[in-house]
């Protein structure tokens, strides 16, 4: 019998957290390379990323109501926010919402792990003035991911969902099996990156441009009448064939989008939205949600969204029509959840936020929008600017107030940062990602960059809501039931 030779296994280690402890002592192995990669966020755009957490409804919900879960969640988000700037090689001042209980929590954590726990990991090159870690809290602004959207990529969100730049068409009409999966990436797709901010209407001729383009290169390819003809087809076939399911793709996305705007008469819903949002006019805005309400043509959701909206803005004005908005609301729909208006009220109406979400607390965002309905607007679809607008002008001005946004520990910011992240616990929104990545086109200065635990869109925000007030809800049912045994068992006994 010869002598067999056993080569040993050899092995590249690469891991993107935490790596367990394991024993390789009894195997014959070979380890060539052990590395750690910082990915632990999905990078969705140059400027924003997202760290995809399944229980994002945990942000709504007091620690003490499931501490492990709370537990889960922090850490998280703590070892995103920790990955992204491993792979930025810087380490941050950090400031957060004074407001918001979750976001202290996580810029304390994140604060010892980067300064304590991992001090060395994270100790980097100093540069003249340190970045800027600001966590803020998303039900701060719960309008923004309440409205329909009217740019391309916010929404192919709102309509159609996009995970980690990826759509599922599977459920759309007769789309060819490669084109039931459709990847929108800016990095790989030149007319998604030229087009992604694009208003709806400027973005259907568009479209009709690049249609009219490859119809042009279909009609140079059926003319085939030489072997140099035909040599040149083949050598730019593969070139022909990613335009053609470039194109189809693109098509096929906006004739969807456009059938449900139709189907659910959206432009007249976002319409009221819009008006909602940003303008003022409570007798109007009741008005016009009441005819909505009414309106057999507008689905539940929409319904509901634009109770929602109502309530958020005049909570506090009119309660007498607001009550009758909830009735109008649980008689006419289905669906209707009781109480998630009033819940969405408890954890994110007036007195619950910091930021002058409607402008009109700040006698300069008073001026600027007086100034802006003299001016008019461009397009009512999209007149709306996210809170995150005035945060980032704050910061780049120096505005940010101590008192809102305090400093974590002993670490200062020494004069304008040129670096910020802003990390949103409860999601971004691709409506916010278009501010962010509109001022780093146009500005030199300060660079912002955008992540969250999840990227929202209306159904997301919605169904994160239901679930916190599921778990609210079931835990005030079996407080009250202990109370109540407790009641029963403590009265005294009368005479058998």
């Amino acid at each position: 019998m010869q002598n067999v030779k056993i080569l040993p296994m050899t092995f590249c280690i690469s891991f993107s957290n935490f790596c367990l402890c394991f024993d390789l002592s009894d195997l014959f192995v070979i380890i060539l390379a052990f590395q750690e990669f910082y990915a632990d966020f999905c990078a969705i755009d140059p400027y924003h990323f997202t760290v995809n957490v399944n229980s994002n409804h945990m942000y709504m919900l007091p620690a003490v109501v499931d501490p492990p879960s709370s537990q889960n969640f922090c850490d998280r988000v703590v070892d995103g926010i920790a990955a992204v700037f491993l792979a930025m090689k810087r380490r941050p001042v950090i400031r957060y919402q004074h407001a918001s209980d979750i976001a202290k929590r996580i810029a304390q954590e994140t604060a010892k792990l980067m300064y304590e726990h991992e001090s060395g990991l994270f100790d980097f090159r100093r540069t003249e003035i340190s970045p800027l870690l600001l966590i803020v809290d998303r039900r701060d602004d719960p309008v923004t991911p309440l409205l329909n959207q009217w740019t391309y990529q916010a929404m192919v969100h709102e309509l159609l969902d996009i995970q980690d730049n990826k759509v599922d068409l599977k459920g759309v009409g007769k789309v060819p099996k490669d084109q039931q999966e459709v990847v929108l990436s800016s990095e790989q797709d030149p007319f998604f990156k030229a087009n992604m901010y694009e208003n709806f209407g400027d973005l259907g001729m568009n479209i009709k441009g690049m249609v009219d383009e490859f119809q042009q290169v279909a009609k140079s390819n059926q003319n085939i009448q030489t072997i140099e003809d035909m040599a040149k087809f083949v050598d730019n076939y593969p070139e022909y064939r990613k335009m053609h399911g470039n194109v189809s793709k693109h098509v096929t996305l906006v004739t969807e989008m456009s059938r449900i705007v139709e189907e659910r008469k959206l432009m007249l819903v976002s319409q009221t939205e819009q008006e909602l949002a940003c303008n003022g006019g409570q007798v109007a805005a009741f008005e016009a949600v009441t005819n909505l309400l009414n309106n057999e043509s507008i689905s539940d959701v929409d319904r509901l969204r634009l109770v929602m909206l109502y309530a958020l803005r005049y909570e506090k004005d009119s309660p007498v029509q607001l009550m009758q908005l909830f009735n109008k609301l649980a008689s006419l729909s289905a669906k209707y959840k009781s109480g998630l208006v009033q819940f969405l009220l408890k954890q994110a109406g007036v007195d619950k936020r910091t930021g002058d979400l409607y402008g009109n607390r700040d006698l300069l965002n008073i001026a600027r929008n007086m100034a802006r309905g003299l001016k008019g607007v461009e397009n009512v679809y999209t007149q709306h600017q996210p809170l995150l607008f005035q945060t980032m002008e704050n910061i780049t001005k120096g505005r940010l107030r101590d008192i809102d946004y305090p400093f974590i520990g002993n670490h200062f910011q020494q004069g304008r940062p040129l670096e910020v992240v802003i990390f949103v616990i409860g999601g971004t929104t691709y409506e916010e990602a278009r501010i962010v990545a509109l001022h780093n086109a146009a500005n030199s200065g300060t660079r912002f960059m955008l992540g969250g635990s999840v990227v929202l869109n209306s159904k997301r925000f919605l169904k994160d809501l239901e679930e916190a007030q599921r778990i609210a809800h079931a835990r005030d049912f079996k407080i009250l039931v202990l109370v109540r045994h407790s009641d029963i068992e403590g009265r005294p006994r009368g005479p058998r």
